[in-house]
């Protein structure tokens, strides 16, 4: 990084607003707030791992205070000033406040992080100056960047596919073919966007990018996945091709626009719940350091921490000036940085009072939901936190979608055939009505998954009934336990081809259900190539292969990737997701024409001892019927007759059973199916597929409205 040393003509007292580092054309004005702080002193560096600060400015109370916001004008500074906060006040743990001057404290509102050679998180939890160690915030010029034209996309969620990915992990392996300089970066993540492309993904959902503390994990390891936030509006300087904060934020905005030229929307994974600074033994950064009260929710002992998130500490979210950091935050990732929408981490944690005690309604989600600037972003809430509270199907607000976790667990245990699954599965199918449907919202509330960050890859959800977590130092007792794996008969690889063989089938039976259900679906990254992390369902520490999406895999499991590539685009151009979004889901599953059987038409078996389902839909354009066999034994299925005004009968369209090329075929090019019954072979998925000649007039015989989807999970 050049040095950052720049002229100081003097300095005036500045405004309270805006808050952070404004630049303008003669200088730069400060701001931050502290209300309990007796004195504030902001230094001016010229190097990240200075010990000195090239000038110390002490703001004097009666002109660079006004109420509880701390400013001076600083006439001379630039973009690329270097600069940090002491901050002077009771060190009263008994009540809240732990100010220590003698730690340098990062701007909440800087849109820049730096980070010395030497940094150390230990030097921020121990005793002493901590200034050669320690984080520092930058100046960083928003305005000179050219956006060529270029604005979020507003995709409707009913066109959407979401593939959560990791910046670094897509590109960093040494055979990605991403330029080296450029692996593991915004900017390398631009040279795969092809690849994005041909799988069909419209929208790609980022695990944290805001500035994280890579220190924040056990002795030997770093944090990878970033949940341990130090900034909500500093791009992380290390997915940077150099370590400057100016290149972040510009190559973050490349990503954008490139992304955005491509037709992928841009979903951040933000952690407004907690941050870096953990318990009341860890490290102070910022926010302890200038309102410790405010900040954070304490207990009743107000020397400790609340920790409703798991890692030590819980944000107090309806504070006002937290709810004031949370939604410019927003904003500006939204008019400044254009990303299309958020997906909350443990969001539910956002509805806790200043005691931690839920609210009915929460003021920040609220305000979140009815902001203007927010209007046509998309919002994704993991409507839970580490608590224990759920808030699945019923999350505060309108405009809020949800991180459906039923649908993933009840997956799972239906395709490894537990028992009493298949009533519950016929819900999952149609957008979790018992769920959603007395909310008068639509399909697309439900995002449906199987895998994500947090747990096993695809692959191991098929080849570990037990976790493996050895490689992350807290001997195999970290992350979940309930899995609802199965691995087939085998721990781990194989050679044997049966087994190997079920696992393929189980992986095409998981991406048919998500990706044939109606919701949004979200895929994990490197799940459409059998991406294993070795059975660690935990890895946020891992920095390695573990983690690193091996594209050697990709001409390895060709077969999934192209299953998954086509099954996309089957999808994308079928008129039920298309339309659907239309209506609310309670209107759309009475007005649905969906017929539900078991092996023999009309008689689907709801019984603990179930593990087969059919079902039938006339759509306007086409109809389907849908087998799934998750017992251990071939099915014989009956068929319903193809609709009168069928066009040319029923055709396979996919089989999970069967080899590649014959496990999927498009409509046209599908073989057709003139039985009058199926055989499903031993844990397999079949679509049966026919269009529609003109529209189908609404059937008289079966009151399909008293089937398991719809509204009130009636039994047919």
């Amino acid at each position: 990084m050049a040095r950052r040393r720049q002229s100081i003509a003097h300095v005036s007292p500045g405004s309270s607003y805006p808050i952070g580092a404004t630049i303008y054309p003669d200088g730069v004005n400060f701001s931050v707030y502290s209300r309990s702080a007796t004195a504030v002193e902001l230094l001016l560096y010229d190097y990240p791992g200075d010990r000195q600060p090239a000038q110390t400015l002490r703001l004097d109370p009666s002109r660079n205070r006004t109420f509880n916001y701390w400013h001076v004008f600083v006439r001379g500074v630039r973009p690329g000033q270097i600069y940090a906060y002491r901050v002077h006040g009771p060190f009263e743990p008994e009540r809240g406040l732990r100010f220590d001057a003698s730690k340098l404290l990062l701007d909440p509102y800087a849109r820049g992080v730096v980070i010395p050679d030497k940094y150390s998180r230990a030097a921020a939890a121990a005793p002493g100056d901590n200034a050669p160690y320690a984080m520092k915030s930058m100046v960083v010029d928003l305005s000179r960047y050219d956006w060529e034209g270029d604005r979020p996309l507003r995709r409707p969620f009913n066109e959407t596919i979401i593939y959560e990915m990791h910046v670094r992990g897509f590109t960093y392996h040494p055979i990605s073919r991403v330029t080296p300089s450029k692996r593991g970066t915004f900017a390398g993540l631009i040279e795969k966007i092809p690849y994005l492309q041909d799988l069909g993904i419209t929208a790609v959902e980022l695990l944290p990018i805001f500035q994280f503390d890579v220190q924040d994990a056990p002795a030997g390891l770093v944090n990878y996945w970033g949940y341990s936030p130090v900034s909500f509006f500093a791009p992380h300087i290390q997915y940077a091709t150099a370590r400057d904060p100016q290149v972040a934020v510009d190559e973050f905005r490349d990503m954008v626009k490139a992304l955005h030229r491509a037709g992928i929307e841009v979903i951040l994974d933000v952690v407004y719940n907690h941050t870096a600074e953990g318990n009341q033994k860890g490290p102070t950064f910022s926010f302890r350091g200038l309102e410790n009260e405010a900040y954070y929710i304490l207990e009743q002992d107000r020397a400790r921490y609340a920790n409703y998130s798991g890692t030590g500490n819980t944000l107090n979210a309806n504070h006002s000036m937290v709810r004031r950091l949370i939604l410019d935050s927003l904003h500006y990732w939204v008019e400044e940085m254009h990303v299309d929408g958020f997906r909350f981490d443990l969001a539910s944690i956002l509805s806790r009072d200043e005691t931690g005690a839920p609210l009915a309604n929460p003021p920040i989600l609220w305000d979140i939901d009815n902001d203007p600037v927010l209007a046509g972003t998309k919002l994704i809430a993991e409507a839970w936190d580490a608590a224990g509270l759920n808030q699945v199907g019923h999350f505060i607000g309108d405009h809020w979608k949800e991180w459906n976790g039923r649908f993933r667990d009840d997956i799972r245990a239906f395709v490894k055939s537990d028992p009493g699954m298949v009533e519950v599965v016929a819900s999952r199918f149609f957008a979790s009505p018992d769920l959603y449907a007395g909310k008068n919202l639509g399909p697309d509330q439900s995002v449906n998954f199987v895998t994500c960050h947090d747990g096993f890859t695809l692959n191991d959800l098929v080849s570990y009934t037990e976790k493996h977590n050895e490689a992350n130092g807290e001997e195999n007792r970290d992350g979940h336990n309930g899995n609802l794996s199965w691995n087939c008969g085998v721990e781990g690889p194989t050679s044997d081809p049966v087994v190997e063989e079920l696992r393929q089938r189980q992986i095409k039976n998981f991406f048919a259900m998500t990706l044939l259900s109606l919701g949004v679906p979200m895929l994990l990254m490197g799940d459409e190539m059998r991406r294993t992390q070795q059975g660690n369902n935990n890895a946020y520490c891992q920095d390695n292969e573990i983690s690193w999406l091996d594209w050697s895999l990709l001409e390895k499991h060709a077969d999934i990737h192209a299953f998954v590539r086509n099954l996309v685009r089957f999808r994308q151009e079928l008129s039920i997701f298309r339309d659907a979004h239309n209506l609310n889901l309670t209107d759309l599953l009475h007005l649905a024409q969906i017929e539900w059987h078991g092996t023999r038409l009309y008689q689907p078996d709801w019984s603990q001892s179930s593990h087969s389902l059919a079902f039938t839909i006339h759509g306007i354009r086409e109809a389907f019927h849908v087998m799934c066999n998750a017992f251990w034994e071939p099915l014989e299925f009956e068929l319903p007759s193809p609709p009168r005004r069928s066009a040319n009968g029923w055709r396979r369209i996919i089989d999970t059973s069967l080899a590649p090329p014959d496990d999927f075929s498009t409509l046209e090019a599908a073989p057709s199916v003139g039985t009058a019954a199926y055989c499903v072979r031993p844990r397999s998925v079949v679509l049966l597929a026919t269009e529609i000649i003109r529209r189908r007039e609404l059937p008289r015989g079966h009151n399909v409205s008293r089937s398991p989807a719809a509204v009130g999970m009636k039994k047919g």
